[in-house]
């Protein structure tokens, strides 16, 4: 193995998720400190690659548990932009394909803005079908914040391009005529229920980004419509905007 160069040993190794054994035992035995640092490099990878798939597997065991049962359209559904000063709470409805496989996937939360838009590309590509939900700040106004959620998630399963036979949602039920489960914390447990925070995250996030060009004072593209420092600063200079949910504190004090 030191007839090759750590440049090519570094190539190699980024190519490949397994390595035969004699090899192996080559590169660990190889005393230049560029190859030990590859090598160590290259296991943490797989140790990180391992675990992922391993916390995919659980969060497939409401999926797969209800697939023994017969059921075959399971929609996972979620909601983000209940607490926000400004603009639409979203629901994502999304039906996954059996074989679908997304290690990393989790609460749109805990996921970078580069990694969930990476996996809502994925999401948006693979899944059987994708509903969308969206309840505009003055409807939030008008019926409640609580409401307008479960409205957004039915809203986003009559969106959808098939009648699923089973929906996971995260931490609520809907009066509706389908076999249902609810999960706390759902977004991290089930792999259907994260996919459709990822999708209704993202889609929510790029629509306050469209909101910031209309309204740049409050930088909604920025804090997405929540009450940081600089939007409830922008509030008390500027006085709500047209998407501002007037039924909120601190807004409702200034209408």
């Amino acid at each position: 193995m030191k007839n090759y160069t750590i440049n090519e040993i570094h190539n190699y190794l980024n190519t490949t998720d397994t390595i035969e054994e004699p090899l192996m035992e080559k590169l660990a035995q190889d005393s230049r400190k560029g190859v030990q640092t590859l090598l160590r490099q290259w296991q943490s990878k797989q140790d990180r690659k391992l675990k992922l798939h391993g916390r995919f597997i659980q969060m497939l065991q409401y999926e797969k548990a209800l697939m023994k049962q017969g059921y075959r359209s399971i929609a996972g559904i979620d909601e983000v932009g209940r607490g926000p000063l400004a603009g639409p709470v979203v629901a994502a409805a999304v039906v996954l394909p059996e074989n679908f496989y997304l290690p990393g996937v989790n609460d749109s939360k805990k996921l970078s803005e580069k990694k969930r838009n990476e996996f809502y590309g994925r999401i948006m590509e693979e899944a059987t079908a994708v509903g969308i939900g969206i309840i505009s700040s003055e409807e939030i106004d008008r019926i409640n914040i609580y409401q307008a959620s479960k409205k957004a998630m039915i809203t986003s399963l009559q969106s959808l391009s098939l009648e699923p036979d089973h929906l996971l949602i995260d931490a609520m039920e809907l009066e509706l005529p389908i076999a249902q489960t609810s999960l706390i914390k759902g977004d991290e447990k089930s792999v259907s229920i994260a996919c459709a925070s990822i999708v209704a995250k993202v889609t929510r996030d790029r629509l306050m980004s469209e909101y910031a060009l209309e309204f740049p004072e409050y930088q909604f593209h920025q804090n997405m419509g929540y009450g940081t420092k600089d939007h409830l600063e922008a509030l008390q200079k500027f006085g709500p905007s047209s998407i501002h949910r007037r039924s909120f504190a601190p807004v409702k004090e200034l209408v």
